[in-house]
């Protein structure tokens, strides 16, 4: 189980359990696939907005994030629960979906609030009510107090959140180290977790799949290469990433693998320069007497595009210009849907009897 309802979560179903075991809780549910390309059209679109608000922004997980909203009263007109009450207004108008928003002094505060009044609600907590709200939430809300925590506080008498902001610093420091006294700071409204502006880059991103069938035609396992190397192009080009080592592998039919790299002598993320890679990688690595079940291509060495040194023979100035026509591709097929638009040659025609996985229809709130 990736995610559930509440009603699921309500008889016992929890995240990672297997679909066999939430099917004797819940036996008449209706479970779905993960579409993880719908879910991440979702949160780019969800991030999007927060954006508007304010530029200092924390993307934490796919489904969640922070902002500072310091400064931003003035700009909206409103206070900060009016600018909260907006933000869910307009990500359920514009995605379709609903949000809890929480608003407090500090990251730990905030993230709580938020979890206070799902799915869809506005909680503010300003520094006269901190006693007042951690009165009435559970120890086991606060976010960093996992299970073995738990149990690590409740041995020396600590059972609710007011227990632990009214334990020496000291002791909580013994207890549970660093993370402890930030935990604790930032519960008494004392900023001690900053914001991270800026996401850690990569080690690798990788375009691999099945293709359904065990071929040795050449031309079917280009056309995937192709597709996947598509599909990495475009992923570096949004999030504004270059790569100076690509390697591709192919999965033979006994499970055994063959693998090739290059080294490119300037970082790049154009999609012609990583496919002529790619295809004469491929020449290198495909034998017509075997068979092939899957491929695919992995990144490496990824840096940020501002960061990069421009070149002295401007191929990487070239690269940017070329970069254009995939983020013009990636906004349409945002739009109509994936794979509305794709390059020549990465069609990959349907198997027959082959098992059609659940998709999410790509239509968006407008």
């Amino acid at each position: 189980m990736v995610a559930k309802t509440y009603d699921a979560k309500a008889v016992g179903i929890t995240t990672g359990m297997p679909i066999w075991e939430a099917k004797k809780l819940l036996p008449h549910a209706t479970y779905l696939s993960a579409d993880f390309r719908f879910y991440g059209l979702i949160s780019e679109k969800m991030f999007s907005i927060l954006r508007r608000y304010s530029p200092d922004m924390e993307v934490y997980s796919i489904d969640e994030g922070f902002l500072d909203l310091n400064g931003t009263m003035m700009l909206w007109k409103k206070d900060y629960k009016g600018i909260a009450h907006d933000i869910r207004r307009t990500v359920h108008r514009e995605v379709g979906i609903t949000v809890s928003v929480g608003v407090s002094v500090t990251r730990i505060l905030a993230k709580m609030a938020s979890e206070y009044n799902k799915p869809n609600g506005v909680t503010i907590v300003p520094t006269s009510m901190i006693q007042l709200f951690l009165e009435r939430v559970k120890l086991s809300d606060v976010c960093g107090i996992g299970r073995n925590r738990l149990a690590t506080l409740n041995k020396v008498s600590i059972h609710t959140p007011m227990d632990f902001i009214n334990t020496d610093i000291e002791v909580i420091k013994r207890l549970l180290g660093k993370a402890g006294t930030d935990l604790w700071l930032e519960m008494r409204g004392a900023s001690a977790i900053g914001l991270e502006l800026h996401a850690q880059l990569p080690k690798t991103m990788a375009r691999t799949a099945s293709m359904g069938e065990v071929t040795g035609n050449r031309k079917t396992i280009i056309s995937h290469l192709i597709r996947h190397t598509s599909r990495l192009a475009t992923e570096l080009v949004t999030k504004r990433l270059l790569t100076k080592r690509i390697s591709i592998f192919l999965r033979l039919k006994d499970f055994s693998s063959v693998s090739a790299k290059v080294d490119f002598e300037y970082p790049t993320n154009n999609y012609f320069r990583l496919s002529h890679s790619v295809q004469a990688m491929m020449t290198e690595l495909y034998q017509a007497s075997e068979l092939y079940r899957a491929c695919g291509i992995i990144a490496e060495s990824i840096t940020n595009a501002e960061n990069a040194m421009p070149d002295l023979f401007g191929v990487m100035k070239s690269d940017a210009k070329q970069a254009s026509i995939f983020t013009t591709m990636d906004d349409i097929n945002k739009k109509y849907g994936s794979g509305t638009l794709r390059v020549a040659g990465a069609h990959v025609s349907k198997i027959s009897g082959q098992r059609i996985r659940f998709m999410y229809p790509m239509i968006m709130a407008s």
